[in-house]
């Protein structure tokens, strides 16, 4: 008995689970499609309370904004294809650069 109960419960577990996660998926792709305002300059304003006497504003992460601080709508992951010599140079010219390397050479001479 007690282990229907516990079959029961980690049902009703599971399926709550999976009706947050679609949840917060469709929640997610409606958040991505909303477009957000402009920054501007009425944060600093003297005549504001504030935290409560001003609206809160969506600021993205830096990472999402381009050099001018408009929002990225391009994938942000951008993967260049070198060939293996050229990794190989410049994994080279990382290691003779770094300072541990500077003191295995005094040690050696």
């Amino acid at each position: 008995m007690l282990h229907l109960l516990y079959i029961l419960a980690f049902t009703i577990l599971a399926f709550i689970a999976v009706g947050n996660l679609i949840r917060n998926l469709i929640m997610f792709s409606f958040d991505r499609e909303r477009n957000y305002p402009e920054k501007s300059s009425s944060m600093g304003n003297p005549g504001s309370f504030g935290y409560y006497g001003t609206k809160q504003q969506y600021t993205p992460h830096p990472e999402l904004l381009d050099n001018s601080g408009n929002i990225i709508k391009e994938p942000l992951l951008i993967m260049r294809s070198i060939n293996v010599e050229d990794a190989r140079q410049q994994l080279d010219a990382l290691y003779e650069s770094s300072p541990g390397q500077k003191v295995e050479n005094q040690e050696e001479a």
